[in-house]
């Protein structure tokens, strides 16, 4: 079994991190650097970057930013909003990404992740699904930073983008997002469990029972968090040696 990851989320937004509740009014949450370098010191497993306003504004990310923060991290790091063709894709790694992360261009344009997984492997290529509950075992997919529904169920969708080629699928409930009442675990084991590829649990921790609960009872084989790593309430080694004490392997 491989070792279960925790990773920050960095939502970027006009140069600064920042940090909404339900997708909405996202608060500075501090300088991008700064963050970035405490997150490497911390030795979290992976940093992820998500512009979060380049599809809604229909520009690329800030590859310039993508590349102070990669100069600043030696862990690896994703990088997503805007990425919307193999141009983009290829100018995000060539600004020191490791993976990234395709989410409203992989709605519009499926294939372009087969061609991306094709072209730089499976491992590189994580689809974001955003997804917003709508019945009682029923989740829609969303897209443009969560403001646009599409139709989508997010069962099948997340069974596509894995047969297309996608190497993981970060999870992050809409309804939980920012909020720190805990995962949606009843969605999240739903796709884990559907799918062969990792999935990375997105969207309300707010404190280390609930990343513990990610692992167990929502199968995720990552937890995603913000809040709770920002504003220094719990480190990444609290994190780690709390999970640990559980039974739950993580990375050292």
């Amino acid at each position: 079994m491989l070792a279960k990851r925790l990773i920050p989320c960095l939502d970027v937004k006009g140069g600064r991190v920042v940090k909404g509740v339900n997708f909405e009014n996202p608060a500075d949450a501090g300088s991008l650097l700064e963050q970035a370098r405490f997150y490497n010191e911390a030795l979290a497993d992976e940093l992820v970057f998500l512009d979060i306003s380049a599809s809604i504004e229909l520009r690329r990310t800030t590859l310039e930013e993508v590349r102070k923060v990669s100069e600043e991290v030696f862990i690896p790091l994703t990088v997503g909003g805007g990425i919307n063709s193999l141009e983009t894709a290829r100018e995000a790694f060539l600004h020191g990404a490791d993976k990234i992360s395709l989410n409203t261009a992989a709605v519009q344009q499926p294939d372009l992740i087969n061609t991306l997984a094709e072209i730089y492997g499976s491992q590189a290529i994580v689809v974001a699904i955003d997804i917003k509950r709508t019945g009682v075992d029923t989740w829609e997919v969303f897209t443009h930073s969560g403001k646009q529904a599409t139709g989508k169920e997010a069962l099948q969708w997340a069974q596509e983008v894995a047969e297309r080629g996608a190497g993981e699928i970060l999870l992050t409930s809409m309804d939980r997002d920012g909020t720190k009442a805990g995962y949606d675990l009843e969605g999240l084991k739903r796709i884990s469990t559907a799918v062969s590829i990792p999935v990375i649990a997105s969207g309300g921790a707010g404190n280390l029972k609930h990343l513990e609960e990610a692992f167990t009872l929502g199968a995720a084989d990552a937890a995603l968090a913000a809040s709770i790593f920002h504003y220094r309430e719990y480190t990444i080694d609290e994190a780690k040696n709390y999970l640990a004490s559980k039974g739950i392997e993580v990375r050292r």
